[in-house]
């Protein structure tokens, strides 16, 4: 009997063993995420930096709740430009993607998804204009929110400035 739990022991030691190795040194390390055409990755963040800084020229600090009765629509309002910044970027991406088909299929599916989030921002920002102030929500894909996911692929691509801005959240 004690032969056999040894033996069962030494097992699970060679096995875990051998997973540690396999994954250190012989996993591939690339993410599923990254595409080869690294020239169009590299134009995208340009072209992300240029939507964060029109985003960012439309910022508004002041308290909603202070404003007066017309507050949610102007916010709404504000929401609406914001999010143009982004549809236009994914609109553009569309019209040139990536040179490999991994980076056309995977980048494809990326704007899919921003493209519910574009429609979350206006049902939000629609919902402010009716009156209802609620929070942010965003549609959950596996349990987590679509802008994870899309940050994810983003940052899987080095494109930083393509994550979807924090200014809802909030």
């Amino acid at each position: 009997m004690k032969f056999v739990l040894r033996a069962i022991v030494a097992t699970a030691i060679v096995l875990i063993i051998a997973m540690w190795v396999y994954a250190l040194f012989f996993a591939s390390k690339v993410s599923v995420n990254k595409f080869e055409d690294r020239n169009w990755a590299v134009r995208a963040q340009e072209r992300c930096l240029v939507a964060r800084e029109e985003r960012k020229s439309l910022s508004d600090y002041r308290v909603v709740d202070s404003l007066g009765k017309d507050a949610l629509v102007e916010r709404a309002a504000l929401i609406d430009l914001a999010t143009d910044t982004i549809e236009n970027f994914v609109k553009e991406f569309r019209q040139t993607l990536p040179s490999d088909p991994k980076g056309r299929e995977l980048v494809g599916l990326w704007l899919d998804d921003y493209e519910i989030y574009i429609a979350d921002r206006r049902e939000f920002s629609n919902n402010l204009r009716a009156g209802i102030n609620e929070r942010f929500a965003e549609t959950p894909i596996e349990g987590l929110p679509i802008s994870e996911k899309i940050a994810t692929f983003a940052a899987d691509n080095e494109m930083s400035y393509c994550k979807p801005p924090i200014d809802l959240s909030i």
